[in-house]
């Protein structure tokens, strides 16, 4: 099961008047935390919990939390210190040490759903937008609203806190969440080494679809959770891509011709990621009988594909790249953590580096 927000909603959607639901929303954190602010969750009477906002310490304090809101019908402001020793999260093992603050709201056909019916036909149709809550307050019992809009006009993928907004004379803080569709990876090359990449690529909440013109290979028993399954020659992956809102491509034929049709028609696409299997020497062959010019590609070119992480086998290959590919898609570097945050130390305190020397 996927916690991508697209995966939640459909699962709630043709549920959602057969149960009393409420929508739990981390609102703000202090300090380390699993979920940052924005992240959701979805309770039921019937005992449906969709989503994390933990690492699973808090879910079933949440749950009793929500019970409360769906007898009641009024929202909930809950606090979780994970730092206090006397609060309820440190006995119940929350190991971040942060403190979380969540929202907890009932979502009916009275309040519009809290409009989680818009945001759920928008990434249904791929369309990225800001999700808009109101922090609930004692004047006001919270609101809600989708706004499409351009993923390049989504500058930060964070939850950000608007204060204040006008709302009836009342000042009214709002949390505004981007709300982007799950990433549709196209592979080509249907053989036993694509089996574990999309697998993974699937456990991760992405659409996949594959594209292998060998009859022998892509073959639906041996692909079964694909969303797609491309037929015809690459002349048809273009309009695919663009029909699709494809993001990324992997190449992974083990054919040097295939591999270069596909990158031949993947050239002038929007995807943001491409990698290309195999070694460099590879690559240039590729590139050769592709007939493109690499520095013209406006998308991030991965050859050879992957991270340096040591794999040889088909399943360490397939987290090498999608690794990457995450990376890439995701605006970053694909850097160790602990380094990262190092290196944030060492620029608060250019001194603690001289006296570890």
């Amino acid at each position: 099961m996927s916690n991508h927000l697209s995966h939640i909603l459909a699962q709630w959607y043709p549920n959602r008047d057969n149960a009393d639901w409420v929508l739990a929303t981390i609102y703000q954190t202090e300090g380390p935390c699993y979920r940052k602010p924005g992240a959701m969750m979805l309770f039921s009477s019937q005992g449906h919990q969709l989503g994390m906002l933990s690492g699973g310490c808090l879910e079933s304090d949440i749950g009793v939390n929500a019970r409360k809101v769906m007898q009641t019908g009024k929202p909930m402001l809950v606090c979780y210190d994970g730092s206090d020793e006397d609060d309820l999260s440190f006995h119940l093992g929350i190991g971040c040490g942060g403190t979380i603050y969540i929202m907890l709201q009932q979502i009916s056909v009275h309040n519009n759903y809290l409009s989680l019916t818009q945001a759920y036909e928008a990434l249904q149709h791929r369309i990225s937008g800001y999700f808009y809550q109101s922090i609930v307050t004692k004047e006001t019992d919270g609101q809600a609203y989708f706004e499409p809009a351009k993923v390049s006009d989504i500058a930060e993928k964070a939850s950000l806190i608007l204060s204040p907004l006008s709302n009836n004379n009342v000042d009214t803080d709002w949390l505004a969440t981007p709300i982007v569709p799950e990433p549709h990876l196209l592979v080509v090359g249907g053989g036993i080494d694509a089996r574990p990449l999309v697998n993974m690529a699937e456990q991760l909440g992405w659409k996949v679809s594959l594209w292998d013109p060998r009859p022998a290979n892509a073959r639906k028993e041996y692909f079964s959770n694909v969303d797609h399954i491309i037929k015809g020659g690459a002349n048809v992956l273009a309009t695919f891509v663009a029909e699709k809102d494809v993001n990324a491509a992997i190449l992974m034929s083990h054919n040097i011709s295939i591999d270069a049709q596909a990158l031949k028609a993947l050239a002038q696409t929007t995807i943001q990621y491409l990698a290309l299997l195999g070694p460099d020497n590879r690559k240039q062959q590729v590139i050769t009988q592709a007939e493109i010019n690499e520095q013209s590609l406006s998308f991030n070119f991965a050859g050879p594909a992957g991270l340096e992480i040591g794999g040889t086998l088909p399943e360490s290959i397939a987290l090498s790249i999608l690794a990457e590919c995450h990376a890439s898609l995701f605006s970053k570097r694909a850097q160790s953590i602990s380094d990262v945050l190092e290196k944030k130390v060492l620029e608060h305190n250019p001194l603690e580096k001289s006296h570890d020397e």
